[in-house]
């Protein structure tokens, strides 16, 4: 029996619109003596068995659409979802001071490629409506994992929504009711409990992927590291009061670009599978999204990282560069972006088994680190600060007296290049800071597309060459944000910067050394203050390089969409809420509006379901190739196909689209879901007209698979003409394990 295997090889065409992409000055340090480039310094401590906060966990499934929806990140036309391959979900973590329950903070996990602001308000007025103000903007985070093999079409701002044909409300509506059901189940299970704090050192999980922008940063800061990337994984782990861990935070910067941009199954990319690793390994028996120990790996200065940790090679079948490493500066091959690309560590096998090593290494640095013996205890008050920022015309002073500013939205010419995990079309490339335009076309085109930008703008994003002035482009709705979140959490010494944006590595460490020595001068925490980057949260403001990074005007830089001075303007800004963390603070500071609402203007150009048929002689849920009849080992792959429905039909959230099940006993028990990443789910439309399809279900079996008697069962979800929606099920024959 043969079923054709989904690609995993690199897309050998190009697209038009595949330049819109990953969707769309030195600051003074504070204190010297806190400006280290080594890991945060711990102190092993014990912990307070009596419980000094009141802990709670949950988590949701958040799988939107599986199929005929664009997936969110590379923002690649063609890459529209058929299948899955592990469902996305939500991780919620609330910390409350067990003194003063009022005081909490609620830190959510995401499986999404960034945070946004129509979701975050929608679940915040949920939550005003079932818990009244316990739940705030100022203390609720919402963060993605920036996975970018996720569904599209969530994003509220319409630049974001041009790949996925507008908003789509199901993608949406999905990441809202899982992210509640994982709050409410993190809300009902508070227990006392404590929370400790550990870290280490993670290699060959992450490189930089923008070295050349790096270099750009001054060589004595460079010199205090020892490399162009983070390497410090952090742990904050969680406990109930007898000492057991019952869930964890897990920070380092990697992108969620594992899976390539012409894979087409729904996944949590790296971090979804570290979360699923960590999970499974507590608690084995469980089916994945049961689990009651929660695990959330987080995204931290991710801009400039990849993990696609052998490099970027040219894929120029024919031509004499074919093979060799792309060149440095641009990321070109034969002075075209098109053929660069990014090798994960297990390139000779497939894309997945790149996300499985990734993956891998986050789970095994972070239990390393959980069931090592120097963990410090987290200890002191619960705060949260937050406000909202004008971002497009910030006006502030930096520490050497100079004015800055920052500018609406544009993006410049090298957005369109794209990156090495996914590069662009046509003649666009990475560092291209010229202000002549390298053809004169796009200097035609562009202004078809938005306004064409002022003279102040131009000067004020200089020199980012600008293609799109998205600031300026509010028709039919707002193509940019302009107003984002700023945010701060605080658990005893252990403060969360919570960021609208992708940092790059040294913007990232700028961040987090300015904020933690500001937090040490206040007199906020002493020296035990450890600082972390999570994001991007909230809001989603794109990118956020150094000034010397912007100037290189890399995909990075050109994709820092408030201009030159978006670092310096957070640091200030995050500097300013640092008092309304102390342990006496009360009150908020001043802020302006949450930016309006939007997706109530939401165009979407998605078309229904119309109706399902089975073929003719045939019923839904029918075996049309069944298993092989000679018995499977560990490492085959065992494949069914079935007679299928469009799964948009029914998205089975909190359930799945297929199981395994081995016979014990005369009974048929479920051994593996849709959530399994031994197990993948592919849909395929054969006939519009007549609305008939397949679904194809795959296992690849894992050493240690019990030798039995198995099956593969089907779960679908039919339309009528009428509209009505009929559950069917199909079952492959049974087959043998050896």
């Amino acid at each position: 029996m043969y079923l054709p295997p989904f690609s995993t090889a690199l897309a050998d065409s190009a697209f038009p619109f595949n330049w819109i992409y990953d969707a769309t000055r030195l600051f003074v340090v504070y204190l010297a003596a806190f400006f280290t480039a080594s890991p945060q310094a711990i102190e092993a401590q014990g912990s307070n068995s009596s419980g000094e906060y009141l802990i709670g966990l949950g988590i949701g499934d958040v799988t939107g659409p599986v199929v005929e929806t664009n997936m969110m990140g590379y923002a690649y036309l063609p890459q529209t979802d058929t299948g899955l391959h592990m469902r996305q979900r939500s991780r919620a973590f609330i910390v409350a001071d067990a003194s003063n329950p009022s005081e909490r903070v609620l830190f959510i996990n995401s499986d999404i490629c960034m945070g946004d602001t129509g979701i975050r308000r929608t679940i915040l007025s949920s939550l005003q409506s079932s818990y009244g103000d316990l739940y705030t903007p100022a203390n609720t985070a919402l963060v993605g994992t920036h996975a970018h093999s996720g569904v599209g079409g969530y994003l509220e701002n319409l630049l974001p929504q041009v790949t996925s044909l507008g908003y789509v409300n199901a993608t949406a509506a999905a990441i809202v009711s899982g992210t509640l059901k994982a709050i409410a189940d993190a809300h009902n299970s508070l227990v006392p409990g404590n929370l400790k704090l550990g870290n280490t050192t993670l290699l060959n999980a992450n490189r930089n992927r923008s070295p050349s922008a790096y270099l750009a940063n001054p060589e004595w800061e460079r010199a205090m590291y020892e490399g162009n990337q983070d390497t410090t994984v952090t742990v904050l782990g969680f406990e109930n009061a007898d000492g057991d861990a019952t869930g964890l935070l897990s920070f380092f910067p990697v992108h969620g670009t594992s899976l390539y941009e012409n894979n087409t199954l729904v996944s949590g990319d790296n971090k979804g599978m570290a979360a699923w690793m960590y999970e499974s390994y507590i608690e084995p028996s469980s089916m994945p999204g049961n689990n009651s120990f929660v695990a959330g790996f987080v995204q931290s200065n991710v801009g400039d990282t990849t993990p696609n940790t052998l490099g970027a090679y040219c894929e120029s079948p024919g031509k004499p560069w074919d093979g060799q490493p792309c060149e440095f500066e641009h990321s070109t091959c034969g002075n075209r972006t098109e053929d660069c690309h990014g090798r994960g560590p297990g390139f000779n096998i497939s894309d997945f088994e790149s996300n499985r090593i990734i993956g891998q290494a986050q789970f095994e640095a972070t239990r390393t680190v959980m069931e090592g013996s120097n963990m410090t205890a987290v200890s002191g008050s619960v705060k949260s600060a937050h406000v909202y920022l004008d971002m497009t015309n910030y006006s502030f002073t930096l520490p050497n007296g100079t004015f800055a500013r920052t500018c609406p939205a544009a993006l410049g010419y090298s957005f369109a290049g794209g990156t090495t995990d996914g590069p662009g079309a046509f003649d666009f490339i990475q560092g291209d800071n010229s202000s002549q335009s390298q053809n004169p076309f796009w200097e035609v085109v562009k202004r078809f597309i938005t306004p064409a930008p002022s003279e102040e703008q131009i000067a004020c994003h200089h020199p980012k060459p600008i293609l799109l002035n998205s600031g300026y482009n509010h028709q039919p709705y707002d193509w940019s944000p302009g107003t984002v979140d700023v945010q701060m959490l605080r658990v005893g010494q252990f403060v969360i910067l919570v960021m609208p944006g992708e940092l790059t590595t040294m913007a990232g460490r700028r961040m987090r050394n300015a904020l933690r020595a500001k937090l040490i001068a206040e007199g906020v925490l002493d020296d035990r203050a450890y600082v972390v980057i999570a994001g991007p949260a909230n809001t989603y403001g794109h990118y956020i390089t150094t000034r010397e990074e912007y100037g290189v005007q890399r995909y990075e830089g050109a994709s820092t969409i408030f201009g030159p001075a978006t670092l310096d303007a957070y640091i200030h800004k995050y500097s300013e809420l640092v008092p309304y963390l102390g342990d006496s603070a009360t009150g908020m500071p001043s802020s302006i509006a949450a930016p309006p609402e939007q997706t109530s203007k939401a165009i979407s150009l998605q078309t229904s379901v119309v109706v399902d048929n089975p073929p003719i002689f045939k019923h839904f849920g029918d075996v049309l190739v069944d298993v092989e009849s000679s018995p499977y080992y560990a490492g085959d792959t065992v494949a069914a196909r079935f007679v299928g429905a469009n799964p948009r039909n029914n998205l089975r959230l909190e359930g799945t689209f297929l199981t395994v099940d081995r016979q014990t006993n005369s009974e048929w028990v479920v051994v593996r879901t849709d959530s399994h990443p031994s197990t993948t789910y592919q849909w395929n439309r054969t006939s519009k007209v007549l609305g008939t399809s397949t679904v194809d279900i795959r296992w690849t079996i894992e050493d240690g698979t019990p030798a039995g008697t198995y099956r593969i069962t089907y779960y679908g979800d039919s339309k009528s003409l009428l509209g009505s929606i009929s559950a069917f099920m199909g079952e492959s024959s049974s087959f043998i394990v050896g």
